[in-house]
């Protein structure tokens, strides 16, 4: 008894939460969540489903800890030295470059912001913001702005993911879409026309990143001006 007990316990300790949370995150980026079963798990594992609830409670936790695990190694990928801008230039293209390649973490980060992932992200670009000299006062909404940028640009992702799961041709469908703007009375859409021909060709990331420097632009413009206020206006 006591030697069957012994080995039933290394079998236990050999399947561990990480090699769990490897396997689940092959399956949601080859199969996607709704494959994502205990069984489908247990069998890539080659174990039963009571030694994976061991270690994770379930489906919801397990994707919770698969999403904490891709954000935490992005995280861990940051260059070190990176003045304060740069560095928040590099986790935001980090996690872009993540949530692109895992489609289903802007998924779980867009429906669970209370997930371990979230302050990870919000620790990440607030301690930058403080070395850039923003003010302690000011360091929430700054901080809180780069992670509604990137939320939103996940949540776009994870859906255009869904949407084009079948489709291969980006710049074909984009191109439709470009064409029905143009169809829109140009007396009521006049921005809608002049951009239409720039939406099938542009390039997400390079908007993205766009994004992201218009918010530190205005940050660091806001902080100049209140250290720096200028002369009040004539009445």
């Amino acid at each position: 008894m006591a030697i069957k007990k012994q080995r039933a316990v290394r079998r236990t300790d050999a399947l561990s939460k990480e090699r769990i949370v490897e396997s689940a995150i092959e399956i949601l980026d080859s199969e996607g969540e709704g494959a994502l079963t205990f069984r489908a798990l247990a069998a890539r594992l080659a174990t039963g489903s009571g030694a994976i609830y061991w270690h994770v409670a379930n489906k919801d936790d397990l994707l919770a800890a698969a999403t904490n695990d891709v954000i935490a190694r992005v995280m861990a990928d940051l260059p070190g030295g990176a003045r304060p801008r740069e560095a928040i230039r590099a986790l935001a293209l980090g996690l872009f470059d993540a949530i692109d390649a895992h489609p289903w973490v802007g998924t779980q980060l867009s429906r669970a912001p209370w997930l371990a992932a979230i302050p990870q992200i919000f620790e990440g670009f607030g301690s930058r913001l403080e070395g850039l000299g923003v003010p302690e006062g000011a360091q929430f909404d700054a901080t809180s702005t780069l992670v509604i940028h990137v939320l939103g640009v996940a949540g776009q992702n994870a859906a255009n993911a869904r949407l084009h799961a079948h489709r291969t041709d980006r710049t074909a469908f984009l191109g439709e879409i470009a064409r029905q703007w143009t169809r829109l009375d140009p007396a009521r859409y006049p921005f809608v026309h002049r951009v239409a021909a720039q939406l099938p060709e542009h390039d997400d990331r390079e908007q993205f990143l766009a994004g992201i420097d218009l918010i530190l632009g205005g940050i660091e413009a806001a902080h100049i001006e209140a250290a720096h206020p200028g002369p009040s206006p004539r009445t």
